[in-house]
């Protein structure tokens, strides 16, 4: 069954095109389920969190192997519900970890091989919410009023995003398509809709 991920800077809209998804799913009976990354209920998400907010210091190793950790445990969940016939959406996978971690000076390339040692499942279509920078951080801002480490440097979210683009020219790990994150939420929801109906027919 199909797994579809969402990808994007920080405040590109995940969370919200993830919400109306699963709208659309129940709506229309389709039988679905849903994995975020980071899981900042869980201890590993909450070292993350503490490490956004300049509580603990830690090495770019050491945050790409937090941020892997993190998502590794969400594969049980999505291997289920794949062979429960269920659609499976992330809001962020494993390709945010080699994005944003390329960005810090951990080499895209070095991520790769040992992302496929690890043997991640791949997904059938990665949706990339583009936006600017500086969208990123007004609409961060705008929503809690304070930035954490990424969100607030934006030499930083330029360089994410261009690891994104080398991520997109390669389609590593799977089928990319790229999405204007600029747009109305509403528009957004029914161009992510026209990707998954082109390649899930069985979604129409």
């Amino acid at each position: 069954m199909p797994f579809v991920v969402l990808e994007g800077l920080d405040g590109a809209g995940g969370q919200t095109q993830t919400n109306l998804l699963k709208e659309h799913f129940k709506k229309n009976h389709i039988p679905f389920l849903i994995v975020t990354s980071p899981d900042y209920s869980h201890p590993v998400g909450q070292l993350f969190d503490d490490y956004l907010h300049s509580k603990v210091d830690l090495s770019t190793e050491q945050v790409f192997l937090l941020c892997t950790i993190d998502v590794l445990n969400s594969i049980p969940k999505i291997k289920q519900g794949l062979s429960e016939g269920k659609i499976v959406i992330a809001d962020r996978y494993i390709t945010s970890t080699l994005a944003y971690r390329d960005a810090a000076n951990f080499p895209l390339e070095k991520g790769i091989k040992l992302v496929e040692m690890l043997d991640f499942p791949k997904p059938d279509l990665i949706i990339f919410l583009d936006i600017s920078p500086e969208t990123s951080m007004q609409r961060k801002y705008n929503e809690k009023k304070s930035l954490d480490l990424h969100e607030k440097n934006k030499n930083y979210l330029k360089k994410v995003k261009e690891s994104y683009r080398k991520g997109i020219s390669k389609n590593i790990l799977g089928k990319w398509v790229v999405v204007n994150g600029e747009e109305s939420k509403e528009e957004v929801h029914q161009e992510i809709l026209k990707y998954i109906k082109s390649i899930f027919k069985d979604y129409q």
